[in-house]
């Protein structure tokens, strides 16, 4: 079998960062029904920032007259420019202000896309929960969709307006630097000549010198921020997990030995932090005298021409503000290094993420288990297993050559030693597993009913609950009420619309219970129960599987369980017997129909009663 999943989770390093960023465009920009507002924000953005540059460009202007005006002590032009300042100043706040809402929107409307898409992938056929078995999956989906997502949106979006910004500014101010500044006559010994635009090449000169020594001291920060991401995920995934199963570390007082996990854990954030600061601290010491020395070196390198007399002192102070415009645009790597390797760690994990998605949905086209779905050739709804090998992603074979058929409304019971793999052939029978091979032909998908030991209940309205996955208004309360009754839990039927976390305030067998009121609601043609009476007392047990012989009568019934009485609801068994080369499916005996046991008062009065509640429901 192909590790689909290792060769899923390496293509984002394969592809290059450029590659993946692309995807996560494509993802919003390429999206019908998402383009047209993203291009609307997108231009609102580019044209924002246009005219922040046209005020930057006046206020440089604005500088060249006003210190002019200072050193011709010209009183009234003096407070003419200071009109001027308040006019520029209103203008900047307007513009900085709409451009901030059009980022604002275009990251939000952006991340919206990106975790919808990304939600949706998860969800569908089952991916989220083949990723548990993939090997080389990404970790962790549930913070690469929330956190990551939002992060590699909204500095993208700062990171891609700032670039802009500096080559637009960079585009205006190399002119307007280049005609201050003029030429620089240099003579060396017997040798003269001139520099044209000299100003312009010491900008380029300091800002190279700034990008290459912070290329040389930020380079390992992606990687940094690559385990910085990981080791916080793998930190809230342990404290997850603790609360997932708070009850059964109580109970065996796990307290000390979770502690010792979780400092464990956080200790590795801990260690990738102090690493990332120190980077970040010797990143500093470049940045700080870096920029203080922005604001002196174009007066000290001007000088020469000012003190000769070849430039005013409001033209000086326009050469240094159109300097630092001009050198500002070109240290944009130099200033946002840190940013831009945190920002391509989460950009890679989103990456990550939708290979991974990409390699669950390939997992078909591999050398897989053929599923094919509806009637067979005669035109019968059946679940036939034909020389089935179901497997792990691995390639270990848990179940080899299993041929047998099962028909529209019989009842089958599967029995087997723990570790045959009963429950995974429930996984591939339900369209869940593709690690094997040979045919498994099933009904549609719609007409199947899974029942797993621990039922899912769903946050919200126990209304909600019962009715999962249809709708909370699907189903009338008197087919709600009188399932409730039917499972022996009327005590819950004024309840029925209370919020609460259900899975914590039912025990496990009243989950159970629950799982055969949705299942009455939803009355479906086949059923598939795995260990779903395990929580149940025996007279429970038989309330519930006398359903199949009375309401469920028509429906097709795979059960896998250990509990006694079971077989009496059953028509045969098929036994997974172990084997060195993985267990074989045998039918050992067909049963003698049981009279079930007598039916209990609540039982007998509700049976009827139930029937013509649910075909009102």
């Amino acid at each position: 079998m192909d590790h689909a999943g290792t060769a899923g989770a390496a293509d984002a390093r394969r592809r290059g960062f450029f590659g993946q960023f692309w995807r996560i465009i494509r993802i919003y920009y390429g999206s019908p029904g998402d383009r047209l507002r993203a291009w609307g924000y997108t231009v609102a953005v580019v044209g924002l920032t246009l005219l922040q540059i046209l005020v930057q460009l006046r206020f440089n202007i604005w500088n060249r007259d006003f210190f002019n005006a200072l050193e011709a002590r010209d009183r009234a032009e003096f407070y003419g420019q200071l009109w001027t300042l308040l006019l520029l100043l209103f203008a900047a706040m307007v513009s900085a202000v709409a451009q901030l809402w059009a980022k604002q929107m275009l990251s939000l409307d952006w991340r919206r896309a990106l975790v919808q898409s990304l939600q949706g992938r998860w969800l569908k056929s089952g991916v989220h929960y083949q990723l548990n078995f993939m090997p080389d999956a990404a970790d962790n989906p549930d913070q690469r969709i929330t956190e990551n997502t939002r992060w590699a949106t909204a500095m993208a979006v700062d990171l891609l307006v700032g670039l802009l910004g500096s080559i637009l500014t960079l585009a205006t101010f190399l002119g307007v630097l280049w005609t201050l500044s003029g030429p620089l006559h240099v003579a060396m010994a017997a040798t003269e000549f001139t520099i044209p635009g000299y100003m312009v090449w010491a900008a380029l000169l300091y800002a190279t010198l700034g990008s290459v020594l912070t290329f040389l001291l930020g380079g390992p920060l992606v990687e940094i921020n690559m385990r910085r991401n990981q080791a916080e995920g793998d930190h809230r995934f342990a404290l997850i997990r603790i609360r997932e199963n708070s009850e059964g570390i109580a109970l065996i007082r796990g307290e000390p030995d979770e502690d010792r996990g979780l400092r464990a854990a956080f200790g590795r954030v801990v260690a990738v932090m102090h690493e990332l600061y120190s980077r970040e601290r010797a990143l500093m010491y470049l940045t700080s005298a870096y920029g203080m020395a922005a604001g002196v070196v174009p007066i000290i390198v001007a000088s020469p021409r000012y003190f000769a007399g070849a430039i005013t002192l409001g033209v000086l102070m326009q050469i240094t503000q159109a300097f630092l415009e001009v050198t500002r645009s070109l240290n944009w790597f130099v200033d946002k290094y840190p940013l831009l390797a945190d920002w391509r760690s989460h950009i890679e994990r989103v990456a990550v993420l939708e290979d991974s998605f990409e390699a669950a949905e390939g997992l078909e086209a591999d050398e897989a288990i053929t599923l094919k779905v509806g009637p067979d050739e005669n035109g019968e709804e059946v679940l036939t297993f034909r020389d089935l090998q179901v497997g792990h992603a691995d390639g270990n074979v848990v179940i080899q050559d299993a041929t047998a058929t099962i028909r529209a409304g019989e009842k089958v019971l599967i029995v087997g030693e723990s570790g045959t793999g009963k429950s995974t052939l429930f996984r591939a029978i339900a369209g869940l597993w593709p690690w094997g091979s040979g045919e498994l032909r099933t009904p549609p998908r719609e007409r199947m009913f899974f029942m797993p030991q621990r039922p899912y209940i769903p946050l919200g309205t126990l209304r909600a609950a019962i009715a999962y996955p249809a709708g909370p208004k699907r189903f009338a309360d008197a087919a709600i009420q009188a399932a409730l009754e039917r499972c022996a839990l009327p005590h819950f039927m004024s309840r029925l619309d209370e919020e609460d976390r259900w899975d914590r305030v039912m025990s496990l067998g009243e989950q159970q219970r629950l799982a055969f009121a949705r299942l009455l609601l939803h009355r479906p043609r086949w059923v598939f129960l795995d260990e779903a009476t395990a929580a149940l007392d025996d007279d429970n047990q038989d309330q519930m599987m006398r359903l199949f012989r009375e309401e469920l009568a028509d429906s097709a019934l795979v059960s896998i369980g250990h509990r006694p009485g079971l077989d009496v609801y059953h028509d045969r068994t098929l036994h997974l017997l172990r084997a060195p080369d993985g267990a074989r499916l045998e039918v050992r005996r067909r049963m003698a129909h049981k009279p079930p046991r007598r039916a209990g008062p609540l039982v007998a009065a509700g049976s009827g009663a139930l029937r013509r509640m649910l075909r009102r429901g």
